[in-house]
C-alpha cells in the first residue's frame, strides 16, 4: 500500500519521518530527536553512530557490547578494561550467555518518561518537540500555533501579548481588553450616542 503524503516510519519510536526532521543510517529512517544511543540515550551524529542490525549505538557502548574483550583491549594499550557496562544496562559477563533481546525496549522507564517530559502546545494540545518549539506566555507553542487568538495573525516577539494563557497580537489586544475611551482606539462617547 503506497505511503500517500507521508515519509518512512522512524527506527526508534515507529511514528513517521518527514524529510525536514530525517537521518538516515543503516537503510533506516530516524527523526533528529530519536536517533540516540540505545544503551546511554547520548544524541547521535554520523561520526559518532555505530550501528549492530537494527541497533543504533555511540561509538562507545558499541566498543563495550560488541568490541573485543581481555587483556590488550581496554582503554590504552596494555590495558584490561574493568567498566563491565552495567551502569548502561550492558551484561558483559564473559562466560554468561548472552540474553534473547525482548521485543520491547529494556529501558522502557526511561523512554516512556522522556515522552511523558516532551511540552504540550497549549493551542492544539499535541507535543511541542525543540525544533519546533517557540516560547510565549512562559509556554511553548508550536511555530504554526503561535498565532493571534483572534484574527489568526502569525506573531512574533515583537508583535506579541498575553493575557488568560492566550495569545495576541497588539492591535487585537488593545481593541478588546486595553482601555476605552478618548485617545484610545474605542469609541468615543459621541460615536457611541450615533451607534444607539
Amino acid at each position: 500500500m503506497p505511503n500517500w503524503g507521508g515519509g518512512a516510519k522512524c527506527g526508534a519510536c515507529e511514528k513517521t519521518v518527514y524529510h525536514a526532521e530525517e537521518i538516515q543510517c543503516n537503510g533506516r529512517s530516524f527523526h533528529k530527536s530519536c536517533f540516540l544511543c540505545m544503551a546511554c540515550r547520548k544524541a547521535l551524529d554520523s561520526t559518532t553512530v555505530a550501528a549492530h542490525e537494527s541497533e543504533i549505538y555511540c561509538k562507545t557502548c558499541y566498543g563495550r557490547k560488541y568490541g573485543p574483550k581481555g587483556v590488550g583491549f581496554g582503554q590504552g594499550a596494555g590495558c584490561l578494561s574493568t567498566d563491565t557496562g552495567d551502569h548502561l544496562g550492558l551484561n558483559l559477563q564473559q562466560g554468561s550467555p548472552k540474553p534473547a533481546r525482548p521485543s520491547t525496549p529494556t529501558n522502557a522507564s526511561k523512554f516512556a518518561k522522556k515522552m511523558v517530559d516532551v511540552d504540550k502546545c497549549p493551542r492544539c494540545g499535541k507535543s511541542v518537540y525543540a525544533a519546533e518549539k517557540i516560547m510565549g506566555g512562559g509556554k511553548p507553542w508550536h511555530k504554526t500555533c503561535f498565532r493571534c487568538a483572534i484574527c489568526g495573525k502569525s506573531l512574533e516577539s515583537t508583535n506579541v501579548t498575553d493575557k488568560d494563557g492566550e495569545l495576541y497580537c497588539k492591535v487585537c489586544y488593545a481593541k478588546n481588553f486595553g482601555p476605552k475611551g478618548i485617545g484610545f482606539g474605542g469609541l468615543t462617547q459621541v460615536e457611541k450616542k450615533e451607534c444607539e
